[in-house]
């Protein structure tokens, strides 16, 4: 292969049979994806009349599972995580309550690493769940795998005296390491305690979802690939094949047969980024014919230099005929930082590249507030995408209260929230009196029972029991106290409440909600301007998500909706992935930008702790050879970690591994960019004993076509 031009390898990739399978590979910007499109377009000219699929990521396959789950009778949705974990903790509550028949009996030792801490626990067992179901591991095989792998592994333990290990490991952990025979032998107890009550949360998990008309992506892959029958005459073609997990790989053996025929795949092996949840490259791979494109067609070579040299295979070029295209700029703060960002992209823009040419591309969005701010202030307007949580956005917080404010005026966190913001903006001595009895003692605190309490929240447990405020702002029971100014805007918003509640009935949830922000809800700037162009944006995504879950639930109420997007605000698994706007910046975590360029990419924050990410593993991992490996040394225990769990950490170089994923991120950031990328970095290096330091990597190569600020 290596002999056969470049050309040649294209027109092969496109012009190879049908019959057998065919992988596509080579980095960033080599043109897999051009050359995919190109081959389906072959197949479609050759086949009119063949069913073919193009799929743009593996995790696309969850449609046809659906379609393959419709087809045999079984009617479901797919929702996301957030759903999937609120049904995980109802299913764990008789654990949380130790109402668990094996506890009560002490078969099971309710002492197991990360149970005193429940929340934390239902995280970590949710996490580990899914990715035992992204590696097609059912209940049943994990609770025997960890048995089998703890029985050898304390029956023949390590040496933990080792000067190797000792050395690796961190002096706070290195008493982890002092153990003696009845130590180990509490530890590998504690161990099958964990692994019994984890297996019983998946079991039960399992039960749920064979009835459950709800299920994740995830699982609808498992349940589709356990039909028989499901053979599928459609040819696949899958893009960014290198992020598919092993039970995308079961579910392709099971549509197309072991021998895969009709498919294509395309991606990088070597650029996978999410092998940490899951992504299993080498198996998605794993016995298919490949076509390796090598010539690069989109990133400029300074920039391809750049990423050889973090990849640790430089290449031996001149200084000169390089033209500049990455840009490092280090300062003392994140303002500064910020600031310098903001007017790179507002220097753009003045000089023609449209806004969403240009993109901020981080390892994670989910808090990227200071860049929003800084590039808002140079009138550039921007939307986030990734990890970010749509819901607590301050802005769709503040429309969210206005909806709460209509349903329930007794929900009094939303209500001092409207009150406070910066369209009624009364201050603390007024929002002081809007929670106090009324000055005249005869005046009811209570409604009397002709007089219900004016909300539309059905199955209050007590209308007659809701504190003061909403009273207040509801009859106006302390306007005399007010000042003039403040009970003139009070009286505004109790007249558009008032008008709310009447129309509501004959509004849907879309009209409703554009009438309640449109009368009042502050705008973040003048019409036109970047901060009101991204509020809009807030905004429609939060409007699209509401009536979304309106349509999915028609018997819920406005209330319902409400609370369902209050629980969504406070959990870490939300996340946004729309399509692009135009017009508007984007602010992209990694998997955001997967198969996307942009004429000008920026890489901010690329510190260790940031871009690389610090390594902080979970509360439990599991390992197939080694089973069930808990971090927390549970029980009567006289080090904080176990002794099995320091090992692992030396023998697997997860940290290492860690790293290694970050940097293959960090490289795909890099080849975001089509003409330049900037990289930059606040405050001041770390010596990379942790997590590297990819900015002065960069700083400290001097690389041609780069240029440092």
């Amino acid at each position: 292969m290596n002999a056969v031009s470049m050309e040649e390898r294209r027109r092969l990739a496109i012009e190879s049979t049908f019959e057998s399978p065919l992988a596509i590979t080579g980095a960033a910007g080599t043109g897999k994806t051009t050359a995919l499109l190109a081959r389906i377009e072959r197949f479609a000219r050759e086949y009119p009349s063949a069913p073919y699929r193009y799929l743009r990521h593996p995790a696309e396959l969850a449609d046809i599972a659906l379609e393959c789950l419709t087809a045999s009778g079984r009617s479901v949705e797919l929702i996301d995580d957030v759903e999937a974990r609120a049904a995980f903790e109802h299913l764990a509550l008789p654990l949380l309550e130790l109402e668990w028949e094996e506890i009560v009996s002490g078969r099971v030792d309710p002492e197991v690493p990360g149970l005193r801490s429940p929340e934390r626990f239902l995280d970590s067992a949710f996490r580990l769940i899914r990715k035992l179901r992204d590696a097609a591991i059912d209940a049943a095989a994990f609770l025997d795998g960890s048995l089998a792998a703890a029985t050898a592994f304390y029956a023949n333990p390590p040496n933990f005296a080792s000067p190797e290990l000792i050395l690796a490991t961190k002096d706070t952990y290195r008493d982890s390491l002092d153990v003696d025979g009845p130590e180990l032998q509490r530890q590998y107890r504690r161990e099958v305690d964990l692994v019994k009550v984890l297996a019983q949360l998946y079991a039960a998990y399992e039960r749920h979802l064979e009835t459950a008309p709800r299920i994740t992506a995830r699982d609808a892959i498992l349940a589709a690939t356990a039909l028989r029958g499901i053979r599928s005459s459609q040819t696949l073609f899958i893009d960014e094949a290198q992020e598919g997990t092993a039970a995308h790989r079961a579910l392709l053996e099971a549509l197309l047969g072991r021998g895969l025929r009709g498919l294509t795949l395309a991606g990088d092996p070597g650029s996978a980024t999410g092998t940490f949840r899951g992504a299993r490259p080498e198996r998605m791979f794993e016995g298919i014919a490949a076509i390796e494109l090598r010539e690069q067609f989109r990133s400029p070579p300074g920039i391809e230099i750049a990423c050889r040299q973090l990849a640790g295979s430089p290449e031996k070029t001149g200084a000169g005929g390089i033209e500049e295209s990455v840009v490092l700029y280090r300062p003392k703060t994140q303002h500064d930082e910020a600031r310098y960002i903001a007017e790179v992209v507002r220097a753009a823009i003045d000089a023609g590249t449209p806004p969403h040419a240009i993109a901020l591309v981080f390892r994670s969005t989910c808090d990227v507030h200071g860049y929003e701010a800084a590039l808002e202030r140079r009138d550039v307007p921007v939307a986030v995408y990734g990890d970010v949580n749509p819901y607590a956005d301050r802005r769709a917080l503040d429309a969210l209260a206005l909806l709460w404010n209509l349903w329930d005026p007794f929900a009094h966190d939303w209500m001092l929230r409207t009150l406070g913001g910066r369209r009624l903006a009364l201050s603390d001595l007024t929002l002081a009196k809007l929670c106090a009895e009324p000055p005249d003692n005869q005046t009811a605190l209570f409604a009397f029972d002709a007089e219900p309490a004016p909300t539309t929240r059905s199955g209050r447990w007590d209308p007659k029991r809701d504190l003061r405020l909403g009273w207040n702002v509801t009859r106006g029971d302390v306007d005399a106290s007010l000042g003039e100014e403040a009970r003139a805007r009070l009286e505004e918003f109790r007249r558009q409440r008032q008008a709310w509640v009447a129309e509501m009935p004959g509004l849907s949830l879309d009209a409703l909600a554009r009438r309640v922000w449109n009368d009042a809800l502050a705008a973040d700037g003048p019409p036109g301007s970047a901060r009101a162009l991204s509020q809009q944006f807030v905004l429609q995504r939060l409007l699209r998500r509401l009536v979304s879950a309106a349509r999915a639930n028609p018997q819920a109420t406005l209330g319902d909706l409400l609370t369902g997007a209050q629980e969504r605000s406070e959990s870490e698994l939300e996340s946004a992935y729309d399509e692009i706007a135009p017009g508007l910046v984007p602010l992209l975590n990694i998997d955001a930008a997967r198969g996307k360029s942009f004429e000008i990419a920026i890489v901010p924050d690329a510190r260790a702790g940031s871009f690389p990410r610090w390594y902080v593993p979970d509360s439990f991992i599991w390992s197939p050879k080694l089973g069930m490996i808990p971090k927390d040394n549970a029980g009567d225990a006289r080090a904080a970690r176990t002794a099995k769990f320091s090992y692992y950490m030396h023998r697997a170089k997860v940290r290492d591994a860690y790293n290694a994923e970050e940097r293959r991120a960090f490289i795909y950031a890099l080849r975001r960019a089509r003409a330049r990328v900037y990289v930059t970095a606040y405050d001041r290096a770390t010596r990379g004993l942790t997590a590297p330091e990819f900015y002065e990597e960069l700083r400290a190569a001097k690389l041609p076509g780069t240029r440092i600020e």
